[in-house]
């Protein structure tokens, strides 16, 4: 038996995916994978080369989602689509880093 929440995410993903790209999207997309407290200290924007910039309130907030971005990385794969995200960059105060 399929648990609900699991059907549930996986029909979700499989709507969104099918939406145009949009920032709308991107940010669904972001706080569907980060969760509140994440999306409350960052905000995320996709760039035309597929490059994820988040912006982060403080170098705290940096510094976890660096960490976090193996993680972040395949959910929003699924919930965007293969290869929309290519790289996720993260700044504070006009500073940015590869994560």
């Amino acid at each position: 038996m399929i648990p609900v929440h699991s059907l549930a995410a996986d029909l979700l993903a499989d709507v969104l995916r099918r939406q145009p790209l949009s920032p709308a999207k991107v940010g669904f997309a972001w706080r569907t994978a980060v969760g509140p407290a994440v999306d409350r200290a960052t905000r995320a924007s996709l760039r035309d080369d597929g490059v994820l910039e988040v912006v982060a309130v403080d170098a705290h907030w940096k510094r976890e989602v660096r960490r976090a971005s193996a993680l972040l990385s395949p959910r929003l794969a699924r919930l965007l689509g293969e290869g929309v995200v290519k790289k996720i960059v993260v700044k504070t105060a006009g500073r940015s880093r590869d994560a």
